[in-house]
Order: structure tokens, then C-alpha cells, then sequence
């Protein structure tokens, strides 16, 4: 059973790596996309904070509309869905109204965020290695874990500018690190 088990986790390991240089483009791109993001961010991390419950407000008020619209389209679905679609309209609403309880809940969606993100590419970064600069996915990882547990313990005396701030050095650094990944994989091919 436990060479099954290693089987496994060794033909998973070099998927992950095959597919890691089959994308490398993609991963390459999307890093880069990450840094200049990120960057934005560090340099106007109020509007990056303030855009983004904006969006994520739209977002949810676009979204509610299409579901009304199937719901009340579709004779088979129970009414009681649209409560859904008129519940992402008011809180969309409420976003786009109420900027500063918005950027709360954005807090808790960043922890969320940077949680989650932080143990994926820590999870990615022991995949793959001793790929080419795993190290730095690993590190973007543990930057990500540190920085929802720094969001969490400050959650209540937080900023506007300090989560765009935040958002901004995980771009910054998940996005180097997949750049430099991908940098050393394509000039291997």
C-alpha cells in the first residue's frame, strides 16, 4: 500500500511538473500580470481597496439580474430562488452605497483570499520540487499564510489603504515568483 501511495504521489508530482512546462507561457504571463497589478496596488493601495468593493458591488448587482431574469424565464425553478438574485442585487447595492462597510467585508474576503492562496502554492511549491526556483512559489506562499494572519489580527483597527496595500505585496510577490519560475523553465525548453 505505501508504494502504491508513493506511486502515486511521484506520477502526481510529475504531472504537475509537465504541466508546469507545458504552460510556462501562461505561467509567465500571468506573473507578470500579477507584478504590474500588484505595483498599482502598492502605489494607490486606497484605490486599489476601494475599486475593488466597487467592482465586487457591480459584480453582484449584474449577477442578481441575470438570475432574476432565468428564474423568472424558467417555469420550473421555485420562486424562492429569486430570493437569491434580489439578495446579490441589495447587498451589490449596498456596496456601491456603503464603501467603507464594503472594505470590511472585503477584509474578510482577503483573508479568505490570502489564506487559501497561501496554502495552494504552498501545496504547489512541495509539489513540484526540486523544480527550477520553487523555493520562491514556497515563499510566495508563506508571505500569503503571514499576511491573512496579520489582516486577521488587525481586522478591527485596519485601514482603507493598508488592504490594497496588502493585496499589492502578495501580487507583487506571488507574481515574481511564478515569473521566475517560468523564466528559468522556458529557457531550459
Amino acid at each position: 500500500m505505501a508504494i502504491s501511495l508513493d506511486a502515486a504521489a511521484s506520477a502526481m508530482r510529475e504531472a504537475m511538473r509537465e504541466t508546469v512546462r507545458r504552460y510556462s507561457l501562461l505561467y509567465l504571463v500571468q506573473g507578470i500580470l500579477m507584478v504590474v497589478t500588484g505595483v498599482l496596488a502598492l502605489i494607490y493601495p486606497w484605490i486599489a481597496s476601494v475599486a475593488i468593493v466597487r467592482l465586487l458591488g457591480w459584480l453582484l448587482v449584474i449577477s442578481g439580474i441575470f438570475q432574476g431574469i432565468g428564474v423568472i424565464g424558467a417555469r420550473q425553478v421555485p420562486y424562492l430562488e429569486l430570493i437569491s438574485a434580489v439578495l446579490a442585487i441589495v447587498i451589490g447595492l449596498l456596496l456601491l452605497r456603503h464603501t467603507g462597510a464594503g472594505l470590511l467585508f472585503f477584509s474578510v474576503l482577503l483573508i479568505v483570499y490570502f489564506m487559501v492562496e497561501g496554502i495552494v502554492k504552498v501545496i504547489f511549491a512541495l509539489t513540484i520540487r526540486p523544480f527550477p526556483d520553487w523555493g520562491w512559489v514556497l515563499a510566495s506562499g508563506l508571505i500569503g499564510i503571514a499576511l491573512a494572519v496579520y489582516l486577521w489580527a488587525n481586522l478591527s483597527t485596519i485601514s482603507d489603504w493598508v488592504l490594497g496595500l496588502l493585496l499589492g505585496i502578495l501580487l507583487v510577490v506571488e507574481g515574481a515568483a511564478l515569473t521566475c519560475m517560468a523564466w528559468h523553465v522556458r529557457r531550459e525548453i
